[in-house]
């Protein structure tokens, strides 16, 4: 009986150690995916000088700060061959939600898509060509996907919602960044950030991160600036994004040849039109219900000659007109409405009696020219599996939703309007040396440039560190690159900064 009862014991004790180490297997996770990283040769020509270039694209295993795996990070990198320690690049689009192929394809490669500017670009094939105006002359660049986007998602214990978010998106951005530098041995390289429209949001808060970590940045380029969210929309009772998108309304109407004194120059137009908003359309705006009839007839006449806009329109609104009614209404005796990108496109109004623009036409116009100019590039000259999918928005992902919380805006409470040019001036009084580079088109309707100069003007910075902030103009939109006189002349500036603050004297 004791063998018997010493038998089953032992099978019994075999049994149970076979079911925990079984148990144990089927519960270990699998160890996340590493990146996959297609490496070609190639080359761009700048005045008159080959420059070779070693190119990966595709993704790195991204890292928290407890060294777990939390994403594959889509980037597209190129890197002199031979260069040393020069500067480097770290650039993307904004959205949120949007891959970096518009900035990649527009301006920062070694190819660029050529479109018709400003009008509608045929069918396939489209115009990749060298791009002469690249940046890979001064500087190394890295084009970086946030996640969601390009061919970047989430890995072990992450979701996307840890990465659609103000505060989520700035921390990932920073580590991605850093880890990169890290690893590709070029943390004593000159560092620059270059982002668009919300990449320019997105920029002013990295910097700050980055500033933390102990990584300073030589400069920073905000392509198509906002910073304070209050400049784009149009909530109740609220006259200041009415007040800074005027200034733009006129710039475009006076492209448009719809208003009478053009004077000697768009610049010059535009500081009148500046002198007439400060000093004459905010304090109508303050009054509010207590402007007088004659008070507000005569305030909607001079709008009128301005804006191009008629002076019944303008009272009927209250001497606020939104983005969307302006595009819609300033060439509607044509049948036509302006592009709110760039307001030199227009194209055929579907609905004359509506209210808003139902498109935008310079995003219909060149969209399809640099959607598949990039997937042919990607997959063909950089040779990217052609099995991986490379989102081009995180929108068409089921659930996406952006976090609007942002912790530089919680000492004022958390219905504070959200802005980050709150992290640029803590980050540029931390460090004086830093540059700030800002191009702003005028007839960019989406991220206006007057809300930019506002936004700058009310940061409280003292004289000595808002001198580091270089405002240039440009007579195009938001992807003012697009138009070739725009194009040489971003290249000039955006050179010259780099060149001027890389080496260590600025």
């Amino acid at each position: 009986m004791r063998s018997l009862i010493l038998v089953l014991f032992i099978a019994l004790s075999i049994t149970t150690s076979a079911q925990t180490e079984a148990q144990k297997t089927e519960t270990k996770p699998a160890p996340a995916p590493e990146g996959e990283v297609s490496t070609t040769q190639q080359s761009v020509k700048i005045n008159g000088v080959v420059i070779p270039l070693t190119a990966k694209a595709g993704t790195m295993q991204l890292r928290d700060e407890n060294n777990n795996p939390i994403a594959l990070f889509g980037f597209t990198s190129y890197i002199k061959e031979g260069a040393g320690n020069r500067p480097i690049i770290f650039s993307y689009n904004g959205g949120p939600g949007s891959s970096s192929y518009w900035l990649h394809m527009g301006v920062m490669g070694p190819k660029r898509i050529v479109v018709n500017d400003p009008t509608n670009t045929p069918a396939a094939p489209y115009k990749l060509v060298n791009n002469d105006f690249s940046l890979l002359d001064v500087a190394d660049l890295v084009m970086m996907d946030p996640v969601g986007t390009g061919l970047s998602v989430p890995v072990g214990k992450a979701k996307f919602e840890d990465f659609w978010g103000v505060d989520q998106d700035i921390r990932s951005i920073s580590l991605f960044i850093r880890q990169y530098l890290i690893e590709n041995g070029r943390m004593n390289s000159p560092k620059y950030l270059v982002g668009e429209s919300y990449g320019t949001f997105r920029n002013a808060g990295v910097m700050s991160y980055l500033l933390n970590q102990g990584i300073a940045l030589n400069g920073v380029v905000m392509v198509s600036a906002v910073f304070d969210l209050r400049t784009l929309v149009f909530p109740p009772s609220d006259d200041l994004p009415y007040v800074v998108h005027f200034p733009t309304y006129a710039a475009t109407a006076w492209y448009h040849n719809k208003v009478a004194n053009k004077g000697a120059s768009l610049e010059a137009f535009l500081a009148e039109v500046r002198t007439f908003t400060e000093k004459e359309y905010v304090p109508a705006l303050y009054k509010g219900d207590k402007l007088s009839a004659a008070e507000k007839t005569a305030m909607a006449t001079k709008l009128a000659s301005y804006s191009g806009l008629s002076v019944d329109y303008w009272k009927r609104a209250d001497l606020r007109v939104q983005g969307g009614e302006f595009y819609a209404e300033l060439l509607r005796g044509e049948g036509n409405t302006v592009g709110r990108l760039d307001s030199r496109f227009k194209g055929p109004n579907e609905d004359l009696l509506s209210q808003f623009a139902d498109y935008d036409p310079q995003s219909t116009a060149i969209s399809p020219a640099y959607t598949a100019g990039f997937m042919h590039y990607f997959y063909n000259d950089l040779k990217v599996n052609r099995k991986l999918n490379y989102m081009t928005s995180a929108g068409g992902r089921e659930g996406f939703r952006w976090d609007w919380k942002h912790e530089g805006n919680m000492r004022w409470g958390a219905a504070a309007a959200i802005n980050t040019g709150i992290d640029m001036a803590t980050a540029m009084i931390k460090d004086p040396n830093v540059k700030v580079l800002i191009l702003n088109g005028y007839y960019d309707i989406a991220t206006v440039f007057y809300g930019v100069e506002y936004t700058i003007d009310h940061l409280g910075l003292p004289p000595e560190i808002k001198s580091n902030i270089i405002m240039k103009y440009y007579e195009a939109g938001h992807m003012m690159y697009t138009h070739q006189p725009s194009l040489e002349k971003y290249k000039k500036d955006v050179s010259e900064f780099i060149l001027a603050t890389s080496s260590g004297k600025n």
